[in-house]
């Protein structure tokens, strides 16, 4: 092993480019995907702009046919690892273990673009601040939206043949300014430092594990190895992304057929992630939830995944596709754990067929999630009731309800936990899938699924005004939007209910005098569906807070099936 050192432009120089000593610095598909932020970036081109060190980086120099990719230049939200891989080959390059994100960071700073925009500085920053607050100001802009004393990063850095005084006096005459003597100094100074510290300076420090000179030190096992020891001390890495590394060290396709998967899972608007897909295969082969490295050592774990790749995948697109035909879990948004869906993927692919004809999922899935039996740390109770799924055959909610009891959680709420529910709150849907048994939430279009309305509309109750005790006028809100957004002042109404010709911003009064109803019998299902006391005087605005109670009454009747005394 050996430590080099080189300038920060240097290095970067380096990135993705197989002219330049040692073939150049590149990625192994086994490193997870670039996950920093914008500030993030910020606060490490401020760190190095301050002196501080940036850590040792480590490199694997080989000639291997390992699959790799290039470093990212142009960033977006939506960026697929697969534009950046290359073909397999036995040149020189230096692939990198730990740093990527630092390097990264680096390349889209000084030659790429985040979101569009490019790194700018401000060159008349460098204030003494406090150790934790930003010193050297540093922001992704876009070139229409900068004015002085915003100077593009890389003009600075990335220009040969100039002295420093040359292109401090460069930017001065660009600013169209006057600068005062203490403007044009600090300007100068932030020049000299960043040339100090990006160009002149040997700031990054490598080690180099050399696997041409000493192939049998370091061959592809030997440097996983290596990757996950060098990665699981800290937080750079989650467990799934070592566990990950492993599978896709044995498995080419593995960042493919992931990226595949997910693509597809998260269409709509879900934040499905490798980790959920990993526990997910390690659950439904019986393996236990819980990661463990041993596992994907075992010599078997690995290859199972492998071969039974495409029955696990349809399995999670299965509990997926389960979720949104069959509640009204429409988007992340409502779905406050992903962990709650493992046992019904553990179902799906052990069990296909009764799978398909499980009507009790979603009164499991919503119970849970909205009694929080998921959060902390779940893994034991999803191997128990995996378990009991295995020995029934079956997903006999019973059991799996005495299960969670028995792990000490509880899965009643009290009566405050859903008056407390809001209009446009993520867990107000959950609620209303255990209410609205019978909605329909299988509409042809997204767009045609039920909807959050408020009964008596916002406009309304705004329209009620107080005596304002210091001006003796009445122009106080009487109902504030935790008044008018309560769960007993909402309701769920098909689209075409709240389109156009519908509700819009009707009193519950003139709403229901219009409503069409083909009979009484009708109108009375209708009321019990939505919970609506049945006293017309209570749809007056004038009421509207005996409206409330009485609903709230109703609603509570509505889920005494689940409640226990408040605490």
């Amino acid at each position: 092993m050996q430590n080099k050192k080189l300038s920060i432009r240097k290095i970067v120089s380096y990135l993705n480019n197989d002219e330049s000593e040692g073939g150049g610095f590149w990625l192994p598909n086994i490193q997870r995907p670039f996950v920093w932020s914008e500030d993030q970036i910020a606060r490490l081109f401020d760190s190095i702009m301050r002196q501080y060190p940036i850590s040792t980086l480590l490199a694997w120099k080989t000639k291997e046919a390992v699959k790799n990719r290039r470093f990212i230049d142009v960033y977006s939200d939506d960026l697929k690892l697969s534009k950046y891989y290359v073909g397999e080959s036995t040149k020189s390059k230096l692939l990198v273990l730990d740093g990527q994100q630092r390097l990264q960071s680096l390349y889209i700073g000084l030659k790429g673009s985040y979101g569009g925009r490019e790194l700018y500085f401000d060159v008349l920053s460098g204030e003494v601040v406090a150790p934790e607050d930003i010193r050297f100001r540093f922001e992704f802009k876009k070139k229409t939206e900068v004015s002085w004393p915003w100077i593009r990063f890389r003009d600075i850095i990335m220009a040969t043949s100039k002295l420093e005084f040359e292109i401090a006096d460069e930017l001065e005459k660009k600013s169209d300014l006057s600068l005062a003597d203490a403007e044009r100094k600090r300007l100068q100074r932030n020049v000299a430092l960043a040339r100090q510290e990006f160009v002149n300076a040997e700031t990054v420090t490598y080690q180099e594990l050399d696997g041409i000179d000493n192939p049998d030190a370091y061959k592809l096992d030997d440097v996983v190895e290596i990757f996950i020891r060098a990665n699981s001390g800290g937080t750079k890495l989650g467990k799934s992304d070592l566990l990950f590394s492993l599978l896709s060290s044995s498995w080419e396709d593995a960042d493919g057929a992931m990226e595949v998967l997910l693509e597809e899972v998260n269409d709509g608007g879900f934040t499905f992630d490798r980790d959920f897909v990993l526990k997910s295969c390690l659950s439904a082969l019986g393996k236990g939830a819980r990661y463990e490295v041993d596992k994907f050592r075992d010599g078997k774990t690995k290859e199972e995944i492998i071969s039974k790749w495409d029955a696990l995948s349809d399995s999670i697109k299965d509990a997926k596709d389960f979720v949104v035909s069959k509640t009204y879990i429409r988007s992340d948004k409502a779905l406050p754990s992903y962990q709650a869906l493992i046992p019904l993927v553990f179902f799906r692919y052990r069990f296909p067929e009764k799978f398909k004809v499980a009507n009790t999922l979603s009164e499991y899935l919503l119970r849970s999630l909205i009694s929080g039996v998921f959060s902390g740390s779940p893994d034991n109770l999803i191997d128990k009731i995996t378990r009991s799924i295995e020995a029934a055959g079956d997903f006999i909610l019973p059991e799996v309800y005495e299960i969670v009891r028995n792990d000490g959680r509880g899965l009643e709420v009290t009566a405050e936990t859903i008056f407390s529910q809001t209009y446009g709150s993520r867990s107000i849907h959950l609620f209303f899938n255990l209410w609205y048994r019978e909605f329909n939430y299988t509409p042809a279009l997204d767009a045609n699924g039920p909807q959050v309305d408020h009964i008596f509309p916002q406009s309304l109750l705004k329209t009620i005004k107080e005596l304002n005790p210091e001006t003796g006028k009445r122009n106080l809100l009487k109902y504030r939007a935790e008044a008018r957004d309560r769960i007993a002042n909402c309701m769920l109404l098909t689209a075409e209910e709240n389109g156009p010709k519908g509700k819009l911003d009707k009193s519950p009064a003139d709403w229901f005098a219009e409503y069409r109803f083909p009979d009484l019998a009708a109108q009375q299902r209708y009321f019990e569906l939505h919970l609506i006391p049945d006293e017309p005087s209570l749809w007056q605005v004038e009421n509207y807070e005996k409206f409330l109670s009485a609903r709230e009454k109703l609603i509570e009747n509505r889920f005494a099936f689940m409640l226990r005394p408040g605490t």
